[in-house]
């Protein structure tokens, strides 16, 4: 791909380099405009030009650095350091806009195809591919085109400012510098209601100031302020002062305090460096504030690079809701770009557009650079094709008949859902909780042997077996420590988070006398069992329709945090993709799945999505999960339609039949854990073979894995063959 690259002798190059990959959680996105920023990028183009006596004296903080690695590495160091900075290329730009081309397994948020509007000097630059953290990145609205999603960073700089300000309808707010953000803090201040008066020292961008919303303007380098800002305010002073300009002028700082009224605000945007004239800054009390870049989140790396979102009931906004607010007000027509876009052309066309800034005596304010289609081939993230027929450890028994069963994870799940079934059936040996409390709480209640807070110290001893009831992230680590010590193990769904982890399992099993068996309690469901029955002598392909009324996720619970759970797609569902797995005697060939929700609507995970999975004999499974139902209405209900019969299922507590011309109900009382438990207990007791077959597990688990890239990449999977080459015939 073709990048801008910027060298601290002033060159500018466009350069052939290497497509990104996706940051952990984040995305690839395909430019289709960018942004130029005329003060920021022109301030950095004429520092790169200066001598090395001169950015000294611009940056006396890289200095200080300079002086503190010599004290530590050395003059010689030092000054080998400063050689490699000034030889290396670095990039420009940091407002975009572009389509989604592939999306990181950690992200349900975008999905490839999905335009969006990308933010940050680290990422967003002006290049044909650019790699975006998830909160760097918002969904633009069908109404809003690509050439002003690119100016959202921009605008979110802008809407910051007014945040900081602090303003109310009908209050007198003075901008002063009318460039870009300065142009865009007067459009957004107009449109909420307050009274703009716009100061430059330039024609130019005042005629552009009143157009996008400006009350009154002023050229400072012909008129004083004093005399247009006492008679518009009636003598009082302006609410509030909007600096938009760079330096250190004193007598610019100055005319602020003198304009303000008493108590007033002074918002600094950029790069200003501020000496009040004490005296009149104390006697008018007045308040300043600088506003930092897009908002709350900005240089945070937690933030941006790790995910963590601030909570909106702290942190109203972040600076991902202020891109979200920015494209609401593009999509509603009160941001004026295309009065603030002066000129507009090809990537490839670049360099002269930065020439043409250091050069030229018109002044630009908007330069947007357009990206054509490329024929660089994308690095897309691995499909996951898989052969859902391998072979994998299909009966297995016990030698030894296992009498003592330990837990490592006795939350509120385990003690209401397991233990029951366990106490009193069998030996319950070590409890392990990682509060002392509560595994000494556990043991005491069910009769354990002994209580611990190390399940390391139980997973490396030999042999033995183990339920496993952490939280979803520690599933994978301990089955692979358990199977290694060869113990049979019992761990509650889901088995792992990635394919990898899945692939490193299905290895490990196979070099393990132990085995693993997961809590897909629904398959052990006597309704489950019952309709297993009534299938055996129906020929046919078969079609089930799966609803789950899942309710709305408190975002304080744990599964609100995907790195934790995995979401409700890898966390849940693959509860219902198991059951289909069992009742449909074929293996999964594709799948397409989505979120429910508009793409130009954020939301951190799919809480509600579809899915539709076809299978190799022509039966197809279609699963709707929701977040918005109503609690009134049953959390699962499927029906199964094949030759002849039909067959509903609430709850796995009720069953209806109907067959040819006669129907007939039943009822049961159990979900499964108790069947599931039994069945296990009985392996371990050398009576059966094992219940749950490590090939059935694999294939559960890599359709639940299918189901989740193919949100992301809003595209078929297709299982069990190449799944790249295939989707690209059909995209």
């Amino acid at each position: 791909m073709k990048q801008l690259a910027q060298y601290q002798d002033g060159r500018l190059e466009i350069q052939d380099v290497p497509i990104p990959q996706p940051p952990p959680g984040g995305i690839l996105v395909k430019t289709s405009c960018s942004v130029i920023s005329p003060g920021t990028e022109k301030m950095k183009l004429e520092q790169a030009k200066m001598s090395l006596l001169q950015k000294a004296k611009a940056r006396p903080d890289q200095v200080r650095k300079v002086i503190d690695s010599a004290r530590t590495l050395g003059w010689k160091s030092a000054i080998e350091k400063v050689r490699n900075r000034l030889e290396s290329p670095t990039p420009l730009g940091y407002s975009a806009a572009g389509t989604v081309v592939a999306v990181d397994p950690l992200n349900q948020r975008f999905h490839v195809g999905q335009r969006v509007a990308c933010g940050g000097a680290e990422c967003a630059y002006h290049a044909e591919f650019i790699a975006i953290p998830d909160l760097l990145a918002a969904p633009v609205p069908s109404e809003v085109v690509d050439s002003h999603a690119a100016y959202t960073t921009l605008a979110a700089i802008a809407l910051e400012a007014v945040r900081q300000a602090g303003t109310t309808l009908g209050e007198h707010v003075m901008v002063i510098g009318q460039g870009l953000v300065g142009l865009l803090v007067t459009n957004i201040l107009a449109a909420s209601g307050a009274r703009v008066l716009a100061v430059d020292l330039d024609d130019q961008p005042l005629a552009t100031a009143q157009r996008v919303g400006a009350e009154l303007t002023l050229n400072a380098s012909n008129a004083k302020l004093a005399d247009v800002v006492w008679p518009w305010t009636d003598g009082s002073g302006v609410d509030r002062v909007v600096l938009c300009v760079g330096g250190d002028s004193k007598n610019t700082i100055e005319n602020c305090i003198d304009s303000l009224r008493d108590r007033g605000t002074l918002v600094i945007v950029g790069m200003y460096d501020v000496t009040l004239p004490w005296r009149t800054a104390y006697a008018k009390d007045i308040q300043v504030k600088y506003s930092r870049s897009y908002g709350p989140g900005r240089y945070d790396p937690n933030y941006e690079w790790a995910g963590n979102d601030y909570p909106l009931g702290y942190v109203r906004w972040t600076e991902n809701r202020n891109f979200e607010a920015c494209l609401h007000l593009m999509k509603t027509g009160v941001l004026k770009l295309d009065q603030l876009t002066t000129k507009t052309l090809p990537f490839d066309q670049a360099l002269s557009a930065y020439g043409d800034l250091l050069s030229t005596s018109k002044r630009e304010i908007g330069i947007i650079l357009q990206y054509t289609s490329t024929t660089a081939e994308i690095a897309r993230i691995p499909s996951v094709g898989v052969n859902m027929d391998d072979p994998i450890q299909t009966s297995v028994r016990v030698t030894d008949p296992i009498d003592t069963v330990n837990v490592i994870g006795a939350g509120n799940f385990v003690r209401t859902m397991l233990l029951p079934y366990l106490k009193g059936r069998v030996k319950l040996g070590t409890v392990i909780n990682s509060a002392g409390l509560s595994s000494r709480h556990t043991m005491e209640r069910f009769g354990f042997d002994s209580a611990e807070t190390d399940a390391n110290k139980l997973l490396c001893s030999n042999g033995g077996a183990v339920i496993i009831g952490t939280r979803h992230h520690l599933h994978a680590s301990m089955v692979l420590q358990g199977l290694q010590h060869h113990k049979h193990l019992f761990v509650e769904k889901p088995l792992c988070l990635t394919p990898e982890e899945l692939t490193q399992i299905k290895q490990t099993v196979a070099e393990s006398a132990g085995s693993v068996m997961v809590g897909f309690n629904r398959r052990f469901a006597p309704a489950t069992r019952e309709i297993q029955l009534l299938l055996s002598h129906q020929p046919g392909p078969r079609t089930i329709s799966y609803h789950v009324n899942a309710g709305k996720l408190d975002p304080d619970h744990w599964y609100a945090r995907r790195e934790e759970s995995g979401g409700r797609v890898i966390g849940e569902a693959c509860h219902m993709i198991d059951l289909a797995c069992q009742l449909i005697p074929s293996s999964p060939v594709s799948v397409f799945a989505q979120r429910i929700a508009p793409d130009d609507v954020s939301t951190t995970s799919s809480d509600s999505f579809s899915a539709q999975i076809a299978f190799a004999d022509g039966s197809h499974f279609h699963l709707v999960y929701s977040a918005e139902g109503s609690a009134s209405f049953p959390k699962e209900v499927f029906r199964l339609s094949t030759t002849g019969l039909v067959l509903e299922c609430e709850n796995f507590t009720k069953v209806n039949t109907f067959y040819h011309r006669q129907t007939k109900v039943s009822r049961h009382t159990s979900k499964g854990h108790a069947e599931e438990l039994a069945a296990w207990l009985s392996f371990l007791e050398g009576k059966t073979t094992h219940p749950m077959p490590m090939a059935s597990v694999h294939r559960a688990m890599m359709t639940t894995f299918a189901i989740s890239q193919s949100i992301r990449e809003a595209r078929i999977i297709y299982l069990g063959v190449d799944s790249s080459a295939t989707a690209s015939s059909t995209d």
